[in-house]
């Protein structure tokens, strides 16, 4: 098989796994705010979620420690493909979908 399909069989991977840490960072982060509206609303004190509280933004920043560690391994993969020779260059499956002003287009990402 040729390296430029495998790599970019790799890639796409990489790319998905990238987006997935990303919604899961915003899921949580919606969860937090969830939680939050939540004891307000029901007139509780803080201390009633603080261990909860607490937990969730222990998650959030072991996710964010996920992505930065997915980003460098992006880069050090990067560095993988031209070692071994192959030169194309993986644009992550974004393609102009709309002309939104003369120096905007809105861009949307096919994830396979």
């Amino acid at each position: 098989m040729d390296k430029v399909f495998v790599v970019k069989r790799v890639a796409e991977k990489l790319w998905a796994t990238e987006d997935k840490i990303d919604g899961a960072l915003a899921s949580a982060a919606t969860l937090m705010g969830g939680l939050v509206e939540a004891r307000q609303e029901l007139g509780v004190s803080h201390g009633v979620t603080d261990a909860a509280t607490g937990k969730i933004a222990e998650a959030i920043k072991l996710m964010a420690e996920a992505r930065k560690a997915m980003v460098e391994a992006h880069a050090e993969l990067g560095e993988v493909k031209l070692r071994i020779g192959v030169r194309t260059k993986m644009d992550g499956g974004w393609k102009p979908v709309k002309q939104v002003s003369d120096d905007e287009v809105v861009m949307e990402r096919q994830v396979g």
